[in-house]
């Protein structure tokens, strides 16, 4: 079954509930069933069906980067020396491990990664660009763009 198939079965009760959970995650199942029209076993009944079909991967909280002194965002393009399967594996290994890197996209076009880096100041992220990012398997360059402010930061559709 195709991924269009899978969401063609989604009726209006459990989109709601997708849209509403992707926004507040840990709303009870009573108030969740008011949002949605829904009485709270038939709620909760479709919550399990949804986390179980894998449209929900799971929850978790939303960390304040301010109160965790971690406000300086940059993206970080990657290009590999070499794209061959078992390079862009490792590569991919390896990335998995750097607690800094917030999300890591593989992508089509003029680099090969984008790479969200989140740490406390420039001088830190200096140093995780130095000495962890350009050390990682087949990393041929890298250029930075760093975030003066983030307009929209999240996940939800």
């Amino acid at each position: 079954m195709t991924n269009s198939d899978q969401s063609s079965r989604l009726d209006r009760f459990d989109r709601e509930i997708l849209t509403i959970l992707s926004r507040e995650g840990r709303l009870p199942v009573t108030e969740l069933s008011a949002r949605v029209g829904l009485s709270k076993t038939p709620c909760q009944v479709r919550l399990k069906r949804l986390l179980a079909e894998g449209y929900i991967l799971g929850f978790e909280a939303v960390l304040n980067p301010a109160k965790l002194n971690l406000e300086q965002v940059a993206f970080v393009e990657v290009k590999l020396s070499d794209t061959t399967e078992p390079a862009l594996s490792a590569f991919n290994a390896a990335i998995r491990k750097v607690p800094e890197v917030e999300q890591c996209h593989m992508i089509a076009g003029a680099f090969d990664y984008l790479i969200k880096i989140r740490t406390s100041n420039m001088r830190t992220f200096r140093e995780v660009l130095g000495r962890t990012i350009s050390t990682l398997p087949h990393v041929g360059s890298t250029s930075t763009h760093v975030s003066m402010q983030s307009v929209k930061d999240s996940e939800t559709f």
